[in-house]
């Protein structure tokens, strides 16, 4: 009975098993199931969002890598901006220092070069060596001589002076030419310069530079020795813009660039100014020009780089390309010989200036220079009654 019930008892949970609990083809379709659904689980949930976090974290990194790069530009841009800035300011500076040391210098005046006393004009006549009776028509004219020539530095505040260099032996019979007039005119300025028609822009620059340390004048002129001049009425013209810190004054114009070799006034720079058959900027003609204390200074402290072209009145213009100068264009200071300053005296419109166009001077300047001063010229007493 024993036997039986134990058995009966066994027999029936094998059937439990069989009716109530979970086979084993169940079991393993069950574990199939969950490691696919964990795998997909896996690649979904897991994996992708540790990409996405180590994405961001990497763009993260790399926004703030980029964000400091960009500041690090900023920085040194700015740095950049500021030192370029410094300098331009610095060099504006030193500029206005030599410009001001340079006119402390000409306002310094020691005794022995007759920069004691303030000046109105200073004029020179450029001359060359072959000059000589050039010289003597002026001096017999338009030009105080002797006690006059002090005279007129001392009561109008007029310097005039013959200016020339030194020839290219310096010491020989030319030179001593020059020193023997100069004895007994006192009437020259020597420049150290060597002297040649080709080098006429570089002895502006030592002119204007020589002068303007020598004496202490509102303006200085420079004309050449083939020109009558009425003194009374270049002071008179000079008058009206003593005012005026920079100008320019002479006969403006803008003629042609000429290319072609061999032909006078021929520009070896042509290609500088455009095309064939453009004109030059306007300046002030050769023959006479005035340029205020200021400007010649600016010459003085920037003649080692300031460009001389072939002709000096192209150098001179080329200058103030650029600068704050007022240009005025006077035509008393480029009058025509007779008739044309003739009729304009009997007018009452005197000349301050009279020369031929089209010998750039006046024509046969030696033998009519007494014939223009007669006709032209304003009277020796003139000067002595205008008052500055």
């Amino acid at each position: 009975m024993g036997f039986k019930y134990g058995a009966k008892q066994t027999h029936n949970y094998k059937l439990g098993s069989s009716s109530g609990g979970v086979s084993a083809r169940w079991v393993a379709v069950f574990c199939i199931v969950s490691f696919c659904f964990g795998v997909v689980f896996i690649n979904r949930f897991g994996i992708s969002s540790l990409h996405i976090k180590v994405d961001e974290k990497q763009k993260q990194q790399v926004d703030h890598v980029i964000e400091c790069e960009n500041e690090d530009s900023k920085d040194i841009l700015s740095q950049v901006s500021h030192t370029h800035d410094v300098i331009m300011t610095l060099d504006k500076t030193i500029s206005s220092l030599e410009t001001e040391l340079a006119s402390a210098r000409s306002a310094k005046r020691p005794e022995t070069s007759n920069q004691h006393q303030k000046y109105f004009f200073v004029m020179g006549i450029m001359t060359a060596f072959s000059s000589r009776k050039r010289r003597e028509s002026i001096r017999e004219t338009w030009m105080p001589q002797g006690k006059d020539l002090l005279r007129l530095e001392k009561e109008k505040g007029i310097i005039i002076r013959f200016v020339i260099g030194h020839s290219a032996t310096s010491g020989g019979l030319l030179d001593d030419a020059i020193d023997i007039e100069d004895k007994q005119h006192q009437d020259f300025l020597r420049l150290n310069h060597v002297e040649g028609y080709h080098e006429l822009s570089s002895k502006t620059q030592i002119y204007f530079s020589t002068v303007a340390a020598q004496w202490d004048a509102d303006f200085y002129i420079k004309v050449d020795d083939d020109v009558h001049i009425n003194l009374g009425m270049i002071g008179s013209t000079l008058l009206r813009h003593r005012s005026k810190p920079r100008v320019y004054i002479g006969c403006m114009k803008s003629g042609p660039v000429l290319a072609q070799k061999g032909v006078k006034y021929h520009e070896p720079e042509y290609w500088k100014f455009g095309e064939d058959g453009n004109k030059y900027f306007r300046h002030a003609t050769g023959q006479i020009y005035a340029i205020s204390k200021d400007l010649a200074t600016f010459i003085s402290v920037n003649r080692n780089i300031l460009h001389k072209y072939a002709n000096e009145d192209v150098s001179l213009g080329s200058w103030f390309i650029g600068l704050d100068v007022e240009h005025v264009d006077d035509r008393s200071l480029c009058c025509q010989t007779p008739p044309d300053c003739e009729w304009k005296a009997q007018a009452g419109n005197m000349c301050a200036a009279s020369f031929d166009w089209s010998c750039s001077g006046i024509c046969k300047s030696v033998e009519r220079m007494k014939d223009v001063h007669k006709v032209c010229g304003e009277g020796d007493d003139a000067i002595w009654h205008t008052s500055f």
